[in-house]
């Protein structure tokens, strides 16, 4: 399998080249050249498979086993040794929780995928590779838990100044070796825009061995496909139908999962996608030019996307055609006040306990349900612990949110982030005196 850039003018490269580079050279975004399909028999709903078992199967359609030290099923039983729970909380309500990995959030599954490759991966490039990540959130916790202490790589996360929860925060500043934390006086969108600018910038190519962990990195999409084909396979076990999917959506790279998983022959009624108050895509799926804006701060901050990444790669699956993505994709924007109406509305009639964004997930979705006069069940994904925006989730239900002990123990550790400006000159300038000429 080879992988082509989004932009159309850079040569077709490997997975292992493509996670590598993260950024293709033509300042693309890398895709496999055909979306493979899975045999009708995967979808057998009577056939038992493990998430392992689908990540494995999965991953071979686009890795050479012999490509990584040990092979992919030793690299899938180490990078997902966690569950994906699909629960029922109401007769039409299913929450696919993707937050029992380390971090507590669904990024956990791309951010250890790609260490445990980048760990195995037999690079031409023997100099030590500098990962570079910006932030609205949960990405920087799961990519420093997932590369901390792995040999050869050093990691940069940007995250905006003021604008992520405490215990994201930490979850960045706390681990100290390998992991350093640039702390962006800006927005999201400052912190992404630094990171492009870094693997644009030919001089500091030639001093840095630079590659990303972002959404932006098609190895941190794949993996992300798995979760959808096993609880697509569940909720027809579990009901009967084909699944509703409504994805809270930031940089729209779960969003782009979803809809490669869907290519490969997943069974899916709709594709909702849920945001905030930045709702550029929404207002694209209505009609209107795609316009990329400033992001606005909101409690649900790690969707707090002004100028989403990933929206080239969901025209290039349906290859540029806007009206078809449009007919294929539901999208609306919700505000603080109803996200904080749904997480107490559904805690008073179920007793679950949701986060922000996935409060955003159950709204998009019984929208959608109105507007269509529909009754079939769907499943929205819960992409982190109610626990890391206890601030707001705490004021809702009127009472505390348990933290899971591998959350709260770096709590109380000494926290260490570089401030600086959203300036690319100052920031290159960090880079090189953090990481030297690696």
């Amino acid at each position: 399998m080879k992988f082509i850039s989004t932009a159309g003018s850079s040569d077709p490269v490997s997975f292992i080249k493509a996670a590598e580079t993260g950024l293709a050279p033509d300042g693309g975004l890398y895709m496999p050249e055909h979306i493979p399909t899975l045999p009708a028999s995967f979808f057998d709903e009577s056939k038992e498979l493990t998430l392992q078992e689908i990540a494995k199967e999965v991953t071979s359609l686009f890795l050479n086993s012999n490509d990584v030290k040990g092979g992919i099923d030793e690299l899938i039983d180490e990078a997902i040794n966690f569950d994906a729970p699909l629960i029922q909380i109401r007769e039409d309500l299913f929450i696919l929780e993707l937050f029992h990995g380390p971090t507590l959030a669904f990024k956990d599954f791309g951010a250890r995928f790609m260490a445990q490759l980048f760990s195995r991966a037999g690079f031409s490039d023997e100099r030590e590779l500098v990962i570079l990540v910006a932030t609205s959130g949960d990405t920087g916790g799961a990519v420093a838990n997932g590369f901390y202490n792995v040999p050869g790589v050093k990691v940069g996360l940007l995250f905006p100044k003021g604008k992520v929860s405490d215990i994201q925060r930490k979850q960045m500043t706390t681990l100290g070796k390998n992991i350093t934390a640039f702390e962006v006086d800006g927005v999201f969108d400052d912190c992404q825009r630094l990171v492009k600018q870094a693997f644009s910038d030919k001089k500091l190519n030639q001093k840095l061995r630079l590659s990303s962990a972002n959404s932006i990195n098609i190895a941190r999409l794949i993996p992300q496909t798995f979760y959808y084909l096993y609880a697509a396979r569940r909720f027809k076990q579990m009901t009967g139908a084909d699944p509703i999917f409504s994805v809270p959506s930031g940089n729209f790279g779960n969003l782009t999962a979803g809809l490669m998983a869907e290519k490969m022959g997943m069974p899916v009624k709709k594709f909702i996608a849920g945001t905030n108050s930045n709702d550029v895509v929404p207002k694209f799926l209505e009609g209107k030019d795609y316009s990329p804006a400033s992001s606005v701060q909101t409690i649900s901050n790690a969707m707090d996307v002004g100028n989403p990444s990933n929206f080239e790669r969901m025209l290039h699956l349906f290859d540029g055609d806007e009206q078809l993505l449009r007919t294929f994709l539901y999208g609306d924007s919700f505000s603080d006040e109803e996200t904080r109406n749904t997480i107490r509305n559904v805690f008073e009639m179920s007793g679950y306990i949701m986060d922000p964004h996935t409060a955003i997930g159950v709204l998009a979705l019984e929208k959608y349900k109105q507007l269509n006069f529909s009754h079939d069940p769907g499943i929205v994904l819960a992409t982190a612990h109610a626990s890391k925006f206890r601030s707001v989730v705490e004021g809702e239900i009127n009472g505390p949110v348990q933290v899971p002990e591998r959350l709260a123990t770096c709590l109380d550790k000494e926290e260490k982030s570089l401030p600086i400006s959203s300036s690319y000159e100052e920031f290159s300038s960090a880079l090189l005196d953090s990481f030297g000429t690696t």
